[in-house]
């Protein structure tokens, strides 16, 4: 008689069945946390690039104001230029300044420190220079406590027409 016999591999089947669930649960759990890993690297993404963007955006208006550009390093008040009265440079840098930290606080995580540093333009050019530090904090993958991050750039932004 050629052939398999049936009788002594009883059970086999179910034995190769649990290895194969082990093998895939194994694989399974390394997916999730793979998974875990790049929603981590994607937030931390998000937020430097919101950094970035509202750098840009206050360094678009020190250049669409550069009459007032030392009142851009002040703390920025609220309401300073509101209704329909004619704000003047500085009521408009301050206003400028309130609600991008405003903005800053919506977009990044808590604990949002700024400073904004401009330098004069030195005669004969009429570029100022204008630095901005960000710091955050997030939360750190690998243990219960926040990690510092931090964002500085510089720009020269021209203080006079023609530049």
């Amino acid at each position: 008689m050629t052939g398999f016999d049936t009788s002594k591999s009883r059970g086999f089947t179910l034995l190769e069945a649990l290895i194969s669930f082990m093998i895939l649960s194994i694989g399974m759990l390394g997916i999730a946390s793979l998974q875990a890993i790049s929603l981590k690297a994607g937030k931390t993404s998000v937020y430097g690039s919101v950094a970035i963007m509202k750098v840009e955006e206050l360094f678009e208006s020190m250049r669409a104001n550069p009459a007032a550009l030392s009142d851009y390093s002040g703390g920025g008040a609220n309401n300073a230029c509101t209704g329909v009265k004619v704000c003047t440079d500085s009521e408009l840098a301050q206003d400028d300044v309130y609600w991008w930290k405003e903005n800053l606080k919506a977009g990044l995580p808590s604990a949002v420190t700024t400073v904004v540093t401009v330098t004069p333009a030195v005669a004969p050019s009429k570029m100022a220079t204008v630095k901005v530090d960000l710091s955050w904090k997030e939360r750190d993958k690998d243990s219960s406590s926040s990690v510092d991050k931090t964002y500085s750039t510089t720009a020269n932004i021209c203080t006079e027409i023609p530049c």
